[in-house]
């Protein structure tokens, strides 16, 4: 009796956890790979820093998880673009302490979730922020430009990869 509840018990859990074939695990692994190496290119040729770390916590989402509503546009700009300027204004107005980065992270949570554009790397956008003393300059290069850009090539890859299926699955 109680081997078949913890087998009920280990499949149920299997069945939440996605699996991905080595087609879908290859594609993911090169959208990645162009994603980030692209930004980085962008950022050697406009002078402008394009690349952050949260940006590789977004590529998962847009290249392993596209059908995720967290992968799409909407959440991924507007998300990381809330993140950017609640750091900002919390480094303006509080300073960078241990504090302030709690603050910025929840309210960057809290208000992802009001104006319906939760993306989970959006916090680590604004722990960035608090860390890197961000000036108001942060929301539009690197957060914006960049979070614009991983979109735009998450888009195109797509559309070139149509087996992938469609990206994004709504933009507002």
């Amino acid at each position: 009796m109680a081997f078949r509840r913890l087998r009920a018990e280990r499949d149920r859990g299997r069945a939440f956890q996605p699996r991905f074939d080595t087609g879908e695990t290859v594609a993911a692994w090169l959208g990645g790979l162009l994603a980030i190496s692209s930004l980085g290119l962008f950022s050697g040729w406009s002078h402008y820093p394009l690349v952050v770390a949260p940006f590789g916590a977004s590529t998962v989402l847009l290249f392993g998880s596209p059908n995720s509503p967290l992968a799409q546009p909407r959440n991924l700009v507007l998300g990381n673009t809330v993140g950017a300027v609640v750091s900002a204004a919390c480094v303006a107005w509080l300073g960078h302490s241990v504090w302030v980065m709690g603050l910025a992270v929840g309210l960057t949570i809290a208000l992802g979730q009001q104006l319906r554009c939760l993306h989970p790397p959006a916090g680590a956008v604004a722990l960035l922020g608090v860390l890197l003393q961000a000036k108001p300059g942060f929301v539009v290069s690197p957060i914006l430009g960049g979070s614009v850009l991983l979109v735009l090539i998450a888009v195109l890859y797509h559309r070139l990869r149509p087996s992938s299926g469609p990206y994004p699955h709504h933009w507002l």
